[in-house]
């Protein structure tokens, strides 16, 4: 793999974002967001995105569940991609240990609908209990079992007050999975630090999945952090850019800038 930025060099696909270190956010957790896209913008291929990522997109999918407290991801996707808990071979375990992490991250899901099968795979593991992250008129009982249910907001689900509950389990670093629909509400509310974007070497045509379901109130602007090269597939770090605190009004006497 080819490394250009934050400086040149090669590496092996093993050593991706081997020394990723994530800022803390004030607060509430630092959000990123992890993603695939084909170059013409598709988020998917035949309904799911393992169709489109390659060989470095595993490796950066890896090793960004491996630097998260929880992976935030929406039920749409958590259906579509027959999402089960993270895997935690041994020498995960060990580096996750040695970020002072817990040996799995937890999966919190984001459904306004309750519509999540309690026998689904993400739910099947008796060692492992995921978070679902709902509102107060959502009806979840029958999840009630197999996952610990946090409700955020009266009807619909407030992402910022559910990043304050993560926070109030622990969570200071939370890696979102998508899917667009959740991405974009993130970005509404100014709640994404980062995004990691695989651009894989393809082309889908017309597709309605992009990595953005959703109008945002205005233009995101993105700061290129990261790049690297690896048989076609592009990795793209991207910081969010804040917009600089306003310092007053304009001078006595002068009109405001347009």
């Amino acid at each position: 793999m080819q490394r250009f930025l934050p400086d040149a060099g090669d590496e092996s696909l093993a050593d991706v974002y081997a020394d990723l270190t994530l800022p803390d956010a004030a607060a509430r957790p630092y959000v990123y967001v992890g993603m695939v896209a084909s170059v013409d913008g598709s988020a998917v291929v035949d309904g799911r995105s393992t169709g489109l990522g390659g060989a470095a997109d595993r490796a950066a999918f890896r090793r960004l569940r491996e630097t998260c407290d929880v992976i935030l991801v929406g039920a749409g996707t958590v259906r579509g991609e027959d999402y089960r808990p993270p895997r935690a071979p041994d020498d995960v375990v060990a580096r996750r240990a040695a970020r002072g992490l817990a040996a799995r991250a937890t999966i919190a899901v984001v459904t306004a609908s309750g519509q999540l099968d309690a026998d689904a795979r993400l739910f099947a593991d008796p060692t492992y209990r995921p978070v679902v992250v709902t509102s107060a008129a959502t009806d979840v009982a029958h999840l009630a079992d197999v996952a610990d249910v946090v409700r955020c907001g009266e009807v619909a689900v407030d992402l910022r007050l559910a990043l304050e509950r993560l926070a109030a389990r622990g969570a200071a670093h939370v890696l979102c999975e998508g899917g667009p629909s959740l991405n974009a509400s993130l970005l509404r509310a100014g709640l994404v630090d980062e995004l990691f974007l695989t651009v894989a070497p393809a082309l889908v045509g017309s597709s309605p999945h992009r990595i953005l379901d959703g109008a945002l109130d205005a233009p995101v602007e993105l700061e290129l952090v990261g790049l690297r090269h690896h048989e076609g597939e592009l990795l793209l770090r991207y910081r969010v850019r804040r917009p600089a605190p306003p310092t007053g009004g304009p001078p006595a006497g002068g009109e405001p800038s347009r």
